[in-house]
């Protein structure tokens, strides 16, 4: 999937403290952004969905945080917990996306997201084909909904700018190999 709709679905994490919670909803719309954006960070290291994947640990951590949020209160907490269960999320839904190889819509990679308890990549599931697949951008869209209904000021401004790159993303997405393998490397 899209980091952008990894973003989106972090927002969309938050939405229902917009309406119980609103003077906290904004710090957890922003961290469930961060949150999810965050995993994808190991696209740098060249072990993607491997370094900064942890579907366990992240969620064990969002339990955590989240009753610690509970019992102590306060904005950080709060954060803390958001950021958390958004990255969770990002790394589960991982594998319901494509594999890691250059064009994933070829479907010839296995490796969908590491488990590092348990040692082995979880295979793709293929559900969204590929990162910047329509089905990605309709993902996209649905998980801006709450962004753009229920917030303002800078989680709406993000959504509105996730959104527009998600459309061009899609726009240039399988040429995208073409240009790596032709101008840099």
């Amino acid at each position: 999937m899209m980091n952008t709709t990894h973003a989106a679905m972090g927002v969309t994490l938050a939405a229902p403290l917009a309406v119980v919670a609103p003077e906290l909803a904004p710090v957890a719309a922003l961290a469930g952004l961060a949150g999810g954006v965050f995993p994808d960070l190991d696209l740098l290291s060249g072990q993607h969905r491997r370094t900064l994947h942890f579907p366990v640990y992240y969620s064990v951590a969002a339990v955590a945080a989240s009753m610690l949020a509970l019992v102590v209160g306060g904005s950080a907490a709060l954060a803390a917990a958001f950021f958390l269960l958004s990255a969770a999320v990002h790394c589960v839904t991982d594998a319901a996306g494509g594999g890691l190889e250059l064009r994933p819509w070829e479907a010839t990679d296995d490796r969908g997201v590491y488990v590092h308890p348990a040692k082995r990549w979880v295979r793709p599931r293929r559900w969204i084909r590929y990162d910047g697949a329509p089905e990605d951008l309709l993902l996209a869209s649905l998980f801006s909904l709450p962004g753009l209904l229920l917030f303002d000021g800078v989680v709406r401004q993000l959504t509105v700018v996730g959104l527009a790159l998600s459309v061009v993303y899609v726009a240039v997405r399988k040429r995208l190999p073409e240009i790596e393998t032709r101008y840099l490397r």
